[in-house]
Parts: structure tokens; C-alpha cells; sequence
């Protein structure tokens, strides 16, 4: 629990708007809703209806939710205008299958063109200009222009409402996958070679650039220090960022007095040690933040408490 000094200090600083739901209209809903929790992923859903009339549309309340069993899951909400269901509710409730392609940058423009609402029965595929082949264990068929294909049946349609806006979960496990060779380095997809489009609030989409993506350290199996275990004046720091101090965190260990006083018989500690007073703390705090650029976190603690 944040203390209630601290929670205090936070409202003062920090101008948030709060807003009671239960005063917001539908659409001013959806808009907080949609821009904040984004990008999402979109899901391009095939679906065939009783008689053999195959539906297409994007959906982006749409994310992987289990490994094991494998389960894809995308919701098709009520329209927010007229509360009817979507084709691919009414096809999914009649076939419980569906498949789900994973779309590109590349073909957006395409699938924003087959979110529009067409009379029920009408091709999206034909409308959009893509490109069906059959899939092997579902009838909804595939699109080409998509780097991956997820064939599914569909276990669970959660109903979250009946009005305009409500959400009709999908609960998709993964019965094949089929995945474009390009996008595919030594057996796995490459995060470097799929370009994926997401959505945003409004009209906006974002695109997996290779050129601003970036990986960072990830926990392993020996838990890390934690930012509470580091000294308050670096937890203080008006130098190092949050993702600095969550760095920091995942070192395993804080640096001992030997490595410390390796450090202090350097040239870099040397100069660092010219500077005076509170500038003398940000040069130290700036020479850690360089190296946590360049993934080098023991270096950077041993820095800071080195520091005196």
C-alpha cells in the first residue's frame, strides 16, 4: 500500500482527471477505453455461415490468452449505433469456427476498407481485394496477403451484454497454423521480419518498424534486487528514469567493496571525482545512465555506490 504522505504528494504533482463510467455517454466510453489500451493487435476473421457465405472482418479486442491449450481470443461487440450483432457473431454462433489472420502494414488500408458494415451475405474478401485459399480443417478460408494464418474452433461465446457496445467474447483454440516462409528465421517467426499493424484510439495505426524496436533484459530464473534494495539517494535520482531503476533491479547481487574499489583505482572514477557537489552526484547518476543504455548493469551499480 503507497503511504497516504506519499499518495498525497502524487495528487498535488501529478493532474489527472478521474471519471465515473456511470456518468461518461457510450462513445466517450469506448474512446478512453480504445486510445489508452493501445496498440492492440488486429485480428482478421474469417468466418462461413450455415449455407457456405463467407464473412471477413478486423477486430482489434484481440490478444493470445493460453499456451496450453492454445486459445486466441477476439471480441465482436454489439454495434454501439444499432445493438446488433456482427455476420461474424451470427456465423460463429451457427459453425463454432473461424479463422484468424494476422495483418501487416502492408494490407491496412484493406482491412480498415472490410470493417465497413455491408448488407449480410456480401464478400468482404471481394470488397477488400484479398485474397482466399482454403484452409485444411475449417471452412473459413485463409488470406494470402497475411504472414500468419490461425485455423480454430471456437470452445466459448462469452455474451458480456445486450445493448450497444456490449462485448461477445471469442474463445478460439488453435487447431493449425500456418506461417509465410519470409517472416520465419531458424524455425521461429522473427519479430525483425513481420510487420504487424496495430490499432489506436481514433484513425490511427502504428506499424512494427525493425528501425524502433528495441529488446530489453528480461527477468530470468534468479530473482533480481528489486528498486527497493537500492539506496534512496539512487531511488531519489533526478538523472536516472523509471526504466533506469527497473534495470537495476534485475541484477541479481549489489556490488561488493571489492568491486567497488576496483572501480575508484580507475581513469573514469577519476574524472568523475573532479566535479563538486551536487553536480559531482549527476555526473556519476549520468555516467550510470550511459551504461544502462548499453545494457550494462553491474558497471552501472558498481557507479553508483561507488559515489561518495
Amino acid at each position: 500500500m503507497i503511504p497516504i504522505f506519499v499518495a498525497n504528494i502524487y495528487k498535488d504533482i501529478m493532474p489527472f482527471q478521474s471519471f465515473d463510467t456511470k456518468n461518461l455517454t457510450l462513445q466517450e466510453t469506448h474512446g478512453f477505453l480504445l486510445t489508452s489500451v493501445a496498440p492492440r493487435p488486429i485480428a482478421l476473421v474469417s468466418t462461413v455461415d450455415k449455407d457456405g457465405n463467407v464473412n471477413l472482418a478486423p477486430f482489434s479486442n484481440f490478444n493470445a490468452f493460453s499456451t496450453n491449450p492454445p486459445v486466441l481470443v477476439f471480441s465482436a461487440s454489439r454495434s454501439g449505433r444499432t445493438g446488433e450483432t456482427k455476420d461474424t457473431y451470427k456465423n460463429i454462433k451457427e459453425t463454432m469456427e473461424c479463422c484468424i489472420s494476422i495483418v501487416e502494414y502492408a494490407m491496412v488500408h484493406q482491412i480498415s476498407f472490410a470493417s465497413t458494415e455491408f448488407p449480410r451475405g456480401v464478400n468482404e474478401f471481394i470488397k477488400a481485394g484479398l485474397t482466399p485459399i482454403p484452409s485444411d480443417l475449417v471452412k473459413a478460408p485463409r488470406v494470402v496477403e497475411s504472414p500468419v494464418h490461425f485455423e480454430c474452433k471456437v470452445t466459448q461465446v462469452i455474451e458480456l451484454g445486450d445493448q450497444g457496445g456490449s462485448g461477445n467474447l471469442f474463445l478460439c483454440e488453435v487447431k493449425k497454423i500456418h506461417v509465410d516462409e519470409r517472416v520465419m528465421k531458424d524455425g521461429k517467426i522473427d519479430p525483425l521480419l513481420i510487420h504487424q499493424a496495430g490499432r489506436c484510439g481514433l484513425g490511427y495505426y502504428v506499424n512494427n518498424d525493425p528501425e524502433r524496436m528495441y529488446s530489453i533484459a528480461q527477468p530470468q530464473a534468479k530473482i533480481g534486487i528489486g528498486v527497493d534494495a537500492l539506496s534512496e539517494e539512487i531511488r531519489n535520482s533526478r538523472v536516472l528514469t523509471g526504466n533506469n531503476l527497473g534495470q537495476l533491479a534485475l541484477n541479481q547481487t549489489l556490488p561488493t567493496t571489492e568491486e567497488i574499489a576496483d572501480f575508484k583505482a580507475t581513469e573514469s572514477f577519476k574524472y568523475l571525482m573532479n566535479f563538486e557537489g551536487e553536480e559531482r552526484k549527476n555526473q556519476f547518476h549520468k555516467a550510470a545512465s550511459e551504461m544502462l543504455g548499453n545494457n550494462n548493469i553491474q558497471l552501472a551499480l558498481i557507479t553508483l555506490y561507488s559515489y561518495s
